[in-house]
């Protein structure tokens, strides 16, 4: 079986978020897998080892984060490809074109990938990826199996639990809950440095600036305000809801 496994680095989620002229400083920042694509990693292992094959990590980032896919690697992953052109970086629809114009190269039978980002939470890359791809997805998995070239996954459903299948080839996003990921062994540490890493342009791929180009623009960024003590409305039901609605649109402004 053909895994391959969409990998990105991110901040330390305890590391404190500072921003210096509208951007996220990352200087002194520890940087390491992000969590959910750990979750990814480690059932893409599992699924190796039950029904053989080749697992393969993708990612587009920077130089740096050749660690995050070194620490993938010493868990039990094969190999792998860094998409570390800046022309290749943008926004959640230029990271899914990347990926697609890398993965189109590969044989696969199925593609795995963390739910989200736990930098900027959108969800969006793995979808979107499937959709380039022309392939079935199934997200925010909780379990998963492969038999006979169908996958079931399970998954969280408001209090439920919902069962999806498909055939492969097939993408599938992992949730909390799927795995406990594996810790890297030494044996895995010292065999990480020697696996394939392959590092790969806008060229190598045949993208060019029109396919690149980014349909998204941030307009601002900024840090969350401090949480406030909470206001208890009193008085009259028909006054609390009168305040209510003042205040949602004099205070927080979320109504017109």
């Amino acid at each position: 079986m053909n895994i391959l496994v969409c990998l990105k680095q991110t901040f330390d989620t305890e590391e404190k978020v500072v921003l210096d002229g509208g951007r996220v400083k990352e200087d002194g920042v520890r940087f390491v897998i992000n969590p959910y694509d750990e979750y990814a990693v480690e059932e893409a292992l599992r699924l190796k080892e039950a029904h053989g094959g080749q697992v393969t990590l993708i990612s587009v980032g920077p130089e740096r984060t050749e660690d995050a896919i070194r620490t993938a690697l010493a868990m039990g992953a094969d190999e792998a490809v860094l998409a570390d052109d800046e022309t290749l970086f943008g926004d959640e629809y230029t990271a899914a074109k990347v990926l697609a114009a890398i993965v189109k190269k590969r044989d696969y039978d199925i593609i795995l990938a963390g739910n989200q980002a736990v930098d900027d939470g959108s969800g969006q890359v793995a979808v979107r990826l499937a959709e380039e791809l022309e392939i079935p997805h199934i997200s925010t998995l909780t379990e998963l199996s492969v038999a006979d070239g169908v996958v079931t996954g399970r998954r969280d459903a408001e209090g439920d639990e919902e069962v999806v299948t498909a055939k492969l080839p097939v993408l599938v996003t992992a949730q909390q809950g799927l795995n406990d990921p594996r810790y890297p062994s030494l044996i895995g540490i010292r065999k990480a440095g020697k696996k394939p890493l392959e590092h790969v342009t806008a060229e190598d791929l045949g993208l060019t600036a029109e396919d690149l180009q980014v349909p998204s623009q941030i307009t601002e960024t900024f840090l969350p305000k401090p949480k406030e003590g909470g206001k208890i409305l009193s008085g009259e039901l028909s006054s609390q809801v009168a305040e209510l609605i003042a205040s949602l649109k004099s205070v927080d402004k979320v109504l017109d």
